[in-house]
């Protein structure tokens, strides 16, 4: 083992490279927190994190003055403990977006760090459990796009091997998703799956009258058909259906998956290895949904779910979502519509140094 003795904190915005909508936002821009720690051998690891347009320059300020000096001169393989200790530094502030932000550009990258110097693959690292992951396609499904413009993105998708594509609900009413749903299902046939989004959009009356329908056309799953913190009224909701309820890429901790698995309040759980805190809790809920026997599909970061999901045996799709092929060096690597891991030690992600040089917009190096 060796202690950290630099911790670098970056912000990278990346711009969508399409229009994306949904029931209740934008997809404005990728603010991309990054973090790079290295140690007295000269290891370097680098994690990262996410927003979707806002509070970027907040979580890069909670890195630099309270999480980032409290990692210097610490044994960079006690993964457990320092994400422990940095929790409960910023006690106060959790459980909360920002917080889970910073935190999973750290352990992220602590975790890159232990996999580089042990020359094993994340995938294996943390588990190794199955050797690819079936894609489903979601940049074909955004909330704007009329029907012909859904038709054409979802065959494209079917030709090209994806299992399914994702359609955004959440237009005025019930009809009018119907028309989109339907339309979709005339085309691509039975055999193929469609999951349906609604961005925590309805009441739950409403997500219950419009899963009812939904239920026609054969959808894979209905995703945050109400806000996240509900819990009773997703508990309701899935009571009254056979349609599979997504939950967590608005989820931040361990005990809200809790909540929801014991109270039978979700089929399948979508945490989000940028919005839970990084890798170190992303696994605890993966198994703690495996002991329920519930299927894990996370929400967007493909390029670092892709590990993640060929480490636990209970994940069933990977969303398909590209944004990091704007700053690395390799694509992920798909056959016939499945995701195979790297096998090169790390992440699994090759940053292209001089790409990123171009978006980034903060940076600030902690020495000690």
């Amino acid at each position: 083992m060796a202690k950290i003795v630099s911790v670098e904190i970056l912000q990278a915005d990346l711009k969508p490279k399409v229009k994306r909508t949904d029931a209740v936002q934008a997809f404005e821009l990728q603010e991309t927190p990054m973090v790079r720690i290295t140690d007295a051998d000269g290891a370097t690891g680098t994690g990262y994190s996410y927003t979707i347009g806002t509070g970027g320059s907040s979580v890069a300020r909670l890195l630099d003055d309270h999480l980032a000096p409290l990692l210097l001169g610490r044994e960079a393989d006690d993964i457990e403990r320092i994400w422990r200790d940095l929790f409960y530094r910023v006690h106060a502030t959790t459980v909360g977006a920002l917080t889970s932000i910073a935190l999973a550009a750290i352990d992220t990258a602590l975790w890159d760090l232990r996999s580089r110097r042990t020359g094993i693959p994340l995938h294996r690292l943390a588990g190794g459990a199955k050797d690819s992951i079936q894609l489903y396609y979601t940049e074909g499904g955004w909330l704007h796009l009329d029907q012909a413009a859904l038709v054409e993105e979802a065959l494209h998708a079917k030709e090209r091997g994806f299992g399914g594509t994702k359609v955004k609900v959440g237009r005025p009413h019930v009809a009018e998703d119907m028309a989109r749903l339907s339309a979709v299902r005339e085309q691509v046939g039975d055999a193929w799956e469609i999951m349906t989004d609604a961005n925590q959009g309805f009441t739950l009356d409403e997500a219950v009258r419009r899963v009812s329908r939904f239920q026609e056309v054969g959808i894979a799953w209905f995703e945050e058909p109400i806000h996240a913190d509900d819990v009773r009224a997703h508990q309701r909701l899935v009571a009254s259906t056979s349609v599979p309820i997504a939950v967590g890429e608005s989820m931040y901790s361990l005990s809200q998956f809790k909540d929801y698995l014991q109270s039978d309040a979700c089929s399948i759980v979508q945490v989000d290895v940028g919005r839970i805190g990084g890798i170190t809790p992303w696994l605890k809920v993966a198994h703690m949904a495996e002991a329920f026997n519930v299927p894990v599909c996370p929400h967007f970061l493909m390029e670092l779910h892709l590990p993640l999901c060929c480490a636990v045996p209970n994940s069933r799709w990977l969303e398909y979502i590209p944004q990091l092929d704007l700053v690395t060096t390799e694509d992920i690597r798909i056959e016939n519509g499945r995701a195979i891991p790297s096998d090169k030690p790390g992440l699994g992600i090759e940053w292209d140094w001089e790409a990123l040089d171009r978006v980034i917009v903060h940076r600030n190096r902690h020495t000690g």
